[in-house]
């Protein structure tokens, strides 16, 4: 086998076999392969799509392409996946509810790259927390308390580490088969047993439309029970942020104050809703509406908010961290009121253009290498269908300077539309999966 002859039959508008499937993901991940050819590889996946089988062939050859974890420890091991939005924190307070569960939850997230944020830049916002693991540390982690937010070694699925570079830079990013093998070629190096994902639909999500978030859905949730993992996927709105608040510290602080008890919206809402089918189909709750409950009681008795605290420990952050979070969490040193300059209905809410506001006050990256703000963001934001007057709040910009403070107010005020009281979307739009 070699890259020429499956790159013109790519070219021919021919499926690939599987034997050239798998021996792309091995080339991939040990250099056979270059960096042009990993481009014609993409564009003609891009151009011949695969069937459903090959889509599964590539996702289990990219995972087998690097280390696959295997676990022993009388629990099932469960994870998440969020496709991107805006606010959305429920990475926080759903990891250690499942572990509160009864779950083992190797979490293995990544960074926020465009207008949505990243799971490990939140975590990272904890100080002295370090979220590179060696997998000797993940163990040690999970076993502590249950769960760990952790990025992947190099050992998880180099091809998809290789194959994902090429794909940013050749305009390929948006392939069905190349994003269904990119998510869960590293979640099932993880070694999951159930796995729940949350394909997010709307203004602040990359799904702006129901068929394209049904089609991702789709051919995550199906390739993945074809690999063995039983999944399940929730089509959850993305027409306003999950939680109020946008940036990395602020939507800790969020997840704090539902761990504590004392929020229930949102953001609770769909961590209950992701965890139960999560427990449901890791056999620890007979089906999706008594594991909400049971997420839910773990968060209310304070369960969940102890394994949170056991795990930032365990990787570097503060013993006292959830007794004491306001303390530690960064404080930008700008914080302004964005107020409403006319009355009405909060009509729409451009989610993206609300995350690309607090790029531009540095609490997001361009590109890959930028440095992150932790500091900074939006808090407080108006929920859709609220009623506001004319000098009323829409929401506090939180920035480093004051220029860059005067810029997000203005780009906050245009992302967010008044006007007729609007029809409150649902939660989850809804269900893909077994």
């Amino acid at each position: 086998m070699e890259a020429r002859g499956l790159l013109a039959a790519l070219r021919r508008g021919e499926a690939p076999s599987e034997a050239a499937l798998a021996w792309a993901a091995a080339a991939l991940a040990d250099g056979r392969m270059s960096d042009a050819q990993a481009g014609a590889f993409a564009m003609g996946v891009c151009r011949a799509p695969l069937t459903p089988e090959g889509r599964r062939v590539l996702t289990l050859a990219m995972r087998d392409s690097g280390r696959v974890l295997r676990w022993d420890a009388g629990a099932p091991v469960v994870d998440k996946h969020s496709t991107g939005g805006v606010g959305d924190c429920v990475s926080l307070v759903l990891a250690p509810a499942l572990a509160a569960c009864g779950a083992l939850v190797p979490m293995i997230s990544g960074r926020g790259l465009g207008h949505t944020g990243g799971t490990l830049d939140k975590m990272e916002a904890i100080p002295g927390l370090r979220v590179d693991l060696e997998e000797r540390q993940l163990r040690q982690v999970v076993a502590r308390a249950g769960c760990a937010i952790a990025a992947a070694t190099a050992e998880i699925a180099p091809a998809d580490r290789r194959l994902y570079a090429v794909r940013d830079v050749t305009g390929t990013v948006e392939s069905l088969d190349l994003i269904t093998a990119s998510i869960l070629s590293k979640k099932l190096a993880a070694g999951l047993q159930a796995l729940v994902l949350d394909v997010k639909l709307g203004a602040g999500a990359f799904m702006k439309t129901r068929d394209e978030a049904q089609a991702l859905a789709a051919a995550l949730v199906e390739t993945a029970n074809a690999a063995g993992c039983r999944t399940s996927a929730l089509i959850t709105d993305m027409s306003q942020p999950v939680a109020p608040a946008l940036g990395n510290a602020l939507e800790v602080a969020e997840a704090l104050r539902v761990l504590a008890g004392g929020a229930r919206g949102r953001l609770f809402e769909v961590s209950a809703a992701l965890g139960g089918e999560a427990l449901a189909l890791a056999g620890l709750a007979a089906d999706a509406e008594a594991g909400a409950g049971r997420i839910a009681e773990a968060i209310r008795s304070g369960a969940a908010a102890d394994r949170f605290g056991r795990m930032v420990a365990a990787m570097g952050g503060p013993v006292a961290f959830v007794e004491d979070w306001a303390r530690f969490l960064p404080e930008a040193p700008v914080i302004r009121e964005i107020t409403a300059t006319e009355a009405g209905h909060v009509a729409a809410i451009d989610g993206e253009a609300l995350g690309l506001a607090v790029v531009d006050l540095g609490g997001g990256r361009r590109v890959e290498r930028d440095r992150v703000d932790p500091a900074v963001g939006l808090s407080e934001v108006v929920e859709l269908g609220a009623r506001v007057e004319r000098g009323q709040a829409l929401a506090r910009v939180h920035a480093a300077r004051e220029a860059q403070a005067e810029a997000a107010v203005q780009a906050v005020r245009a992302a967010i539309r008044l006007g007729a009281a609007p029809e409150a979307p649902p939660m989850v739009h809804a269900r893909v999966g077994p």
